[in-house]
């Protein structure tokens, strides 16, 4: 309730639960309610206006030129590259490929979750022994790090929403960045992994056995680095070109809603001219039917 009345300015207390002012009789509650109706009305519509807004720069950002459109093709084009062997650990026991899985019969990083999240107790006491600087460690930051390069590129996807106010930012070139540098470590730890594991007979990788390993760089990188390096290119392509603003964009919106609404009438129109002309020939049909009875009735009667 009011602390003062809107009509007199009575000071209100809380024991005063009547809706009507005892002072003026005034109803309190609706007071002004087609002034207070109007600025409602005000507030939906700026509202409503700031929605639109929004979605208009969400949808710009997307896919609001074919510059845009072909930066959404190669956002997640690189998916392709997770399946690829980046590396490869090969051994006499267990061989690994750094990648999502392995066409190869090789153990990826599918089954190293696996076996890391259901022996993590002997992961880390491997990397213990090691003093977290040995094969084990290495291959673990390996796999993190490739798990990180993924999440990189998701999230400079959707920073292309969240962002979607400042058409021309350049932070999602930033996540592009990151993403080849995470990936680059991931490769590094990998191949550093199976180095270290070279000069150990054995080597214990969790529950997997590694012996006389080696390792080296597979041509799937070649590809990934590639897929990112375009993926880069695309968002400066992007940051660097004119971009429109937001009265262009809610015109144009309006304009597409306009030629719907538009499209709608004509084609109601037609419905009922479509409607219109059936009755007609309906009509004409029933005329045509009710004129050869009576003719063959007035030529029964002349028989």
């Amino acid at each position: 309730m009011a602390s003062t009345c809107p009509n007199c300015g009575k000071k209100l207390h809380i024991w005063n639960i009547k809706a009507d002012c005892s002072e003026c009789g005034i109803s309190i509650p609706n007071y002004n309610w087609q002034a207070r109706l109007e600025e409602d009305n005000i507030k939906a519509e700026e509202q409503f206006a700031k929605f639109y807004k929004t979605l208009n720069r969400v949808a710009y950002s997307i896919w609001g030129t074919k510059l845009r459109i072909v930066r959404l093709i190669l956002t997640f084009l690189p998916a392709i590259a997770f399946i690829l062997p980046w590396a490869t650990v090969k051994s006499d026991a267990t061989s690994f490929d750094l990648s999502v899985i392995s066409f190869s019969g090789n153990k990826a990083l599918i089954d190293f979750f696996k076996s890391f999240f259901g022996n993590l107790d002997v992961y880390i006491a491997n990397m213990k022994f090691e003093n977290f600087s040995g094969a084990v460690t290495l291959g673990v930051a390996s796999y993190l790090l490739f798990v990180l390069t993924a999440l990189l590129i998701v999230i400079a996807f959707f920073m292309n929403i969240i962002m979607c106010k400042r058409p021309k930012t350049k932070v999602t070139v930033v996540f592009d960045v990151l993403t080849i540098i995470a990936s680059v470590a991931s490769v590094t730890c990998f191949i550093m992994c199976g180095n270290v594991a070279k000069d150990f007979i054995a080597v214990n990788f969790g529950d997997y056995p590694l012996y006389c390993a080696a390792s080296s760089i597979s041509w799937g990188y070649f590809v990934a680095i590639a897929l990112f390096l375009v993926a880069t290119g695309i968002n400066i392509a992007v940051a660097k070109a004119p971009a429109k603003s937001d009265e262009q964009l809610e015109a144009e919106r309006v304009a597409r809603k306009e030629a719907k609404e538009e499209a709608e009438r004509q084609k109601e129109l037609q419905r009922e001219r479509d409607r219109e002309e059936a009755e007609k020939r309906e009509a004409e049909e029933q005329a045509r039917i009710v004129a050869e009875a009576k003719a063959k009735l007035e030529a029964s009667k002349k028989d």
